[in-house]
């Protein structure tokens, strides 16, 4: 049996280990709590989809290298109450943010933080009305042309589309240019990622073709059960060669002669958005398209319909052939007559 002295030196080293490790562990809490988190440039935008945990946030933060222990964000929000508070959006992190700091932004508590809400189905004018209206934001680049302000952004061709829907949280005084390139690069990477999950046989040659589709039926309808079905729609007819006869491409190409009466005169008179009258796609986006939206478009549902149209109750009626249609027509927009 070992001596007593024994006993007694083997429990003082456990008691010292034990210490030790405390110790370990409360410097290593101390130094996630205290240092700089590690942002590799002066300001790093990241996204929170709807419906993301905490968990995953710190997850992903730690794969990019800004997070070394993902774990101490989990546990300082549970200790103070905040694990279910995140809120989705898009963020900035500051050098010499805290993990305290990069808590409060994503909770709200940071009160030098404000927010700007982008919506699904803005034109590029809606986008700039909303930079100029938040007084947190400092104008610096909406005077130019469009194309000067795509130019400010790094990027070529019209700025309709480009952009993508969201709440996006920034410091006050942070600038037009800086939150428009973080809504460009979100809606590049949103649509590189569909397109690279995209659906077989799908008639679009590029990216871009595919965002036109896609804003055209974020403009369509409004109920997310109908998006998918319009969607089949738009992508059997380009199939076919047929003309997209979309109302809201006619109306944006009306602009400021749009009064709220979409006329019959109006589906006729030519404009390079008339689908009524030009075959194809429009030349540019007509609206920014939600992530629901760009997923419809690249991944439709296996349907055999050519038409819809508006029930009057915001959802529409699904048609194969243009008797039906017209039938559907006759019932929901003239009566029955």
């Amino acid at each position: 049996m070992a001596s007593a002295a024994a006993v007694n030196r083997i429990f003082r080293l456990f008691l010292l280990l034990l210490v030790a490790g405390a110790s370990a562990a409360g410097w290593l809490a101390w130094k996630a709590y205290t240092e700089p988190l590690a942002v590799p440039a002066a300001t790093l935008a990241f996204e929170v989809r709807p419906g993301s945990s905490l968990a995953t946030v710190a997850r992903e933060l730690g794969a990019a290298g800004v997070l070394p222990y993902p774990i101490a964000l989990v546990a300082l929000a549970r200790v103070r109450g905040l694990d279910r508070g995140i809120k989705a959006g898009s963020y900035e992190i500051e050098a010499g943010t805290t993990l305290p700091g990069l808590l409060a932004k994503l909770t709200q508590g940071d009160v030098t933080q404000t927010s700007l809400v982008i919506v699904e189905g803005a034109t590029f004018g809606d986008v700039k009305r909303v930079l100029r209206g938040n007084p947190d934001v400092k104008n610096t680049i909406l005077d130019l042309a469009d194309s000067e302000i795509m130019a400010k952004l790094g990027a070529t061709g019209p700025p309709e589309g480009r952009f993508f829907p969201d709440t996006y949280f920034f410091a006050a005084g942070s600038t037009d240019l800086a939150i428009l390139q973080r809504a460009r690069r979100a809606m590049d990477a949103r649509l590189a990622s569909a397109w690279e999950q995209r659906a077989g046989d799908l008639p679009f040659a590029t990216p871009y073709e595919a965002l036109i589709v896609a804003s055209i039926v974020e403009k369509e309808t409004g109920k997310a059960v109908d998006r998918p079905l319009i969607a089949s729609v738009f992508v059997n007819r380009l199939r076919k060669n047929m003309r997209l006869q979309s109302d809201p491409t006619v109306i944006y190409g009306m602009g400021t002669r749009f009064d709220g009466d979409l006329r019959r005169r109006d589906l006729e008179a030519d404009t390079p958005f008339n689908t009524y009258t030009r075959e194809g796609l429009p030349p540019t986006p007509i609206a920014l398209p939600s992530q629901a939206a760009l997923d419809a478009t690249l991944n439709p549902p296996a349907t055999d319909y050519l038409y819809f149209v508006a029930r009057g109750d915001g959802t529409s009626k699904f048609s194969s052939s243009l008797a039906d249609h017209n039938r559907a027509v006759s019932r929901f927009q003239k009566g029955g007559k």
